[in-house]
């Protein structure tokens, strides 16, 4: 089993920035899939950002070219970067983790979340 849990969250004016993280509980980031998802009240769950264990990213249109996606593994650390943050952008913040190399499938485990606000 591996527990997740993420921290960074906070709230911050249009245009600022937040730097999300997410502790593993053991060493699994360098081998396999993660990434980062939000839920806004009333909305469904969406991917924000993934990387796989060869170190691919992808992320979804609203956060290409604000967000990024990194890990370090001597940290068993996943984290997300923020950048131009927009209202639109305020959500609980997930972190989850698989069990195989490559983001072609669901995620074995999640953090708790973490708030972010973004104010106008």
């Amino acid at each position: 089993q591996v527990q997740l849990v993420e921290s960074g969250g906070g709230s911050v004016q249009a245009g600022g920035s937040l730097r999300l993280s997410c502790e593993a509980s053991r060493y699994i980031y360098s081998r396999y899939c993660a990434g980062w998802f939000r839920q806004a009240p009333g909305k469904e769950r969406e991917e924000v950002a993934l990387i796989d264990g060869s170190g691919n990213t992808g992320y979804a249109a609203s956060a290409k070219g604000r967000f990024t996606i990194s890990r370090d593994n001597a940290k068993n650390t996943l984290y997300l970067q923020m950048n131009s943050l927009k209202p639109e952008d305020t959500a609980m913040y997930y972190c989850a983790a698989a069990t195989r190399t490559y983001c072609t499938g669901g995620f074995d485990y999640w953090g708790q979340g973490t708030q972010v606000t973004v104010s106008s």
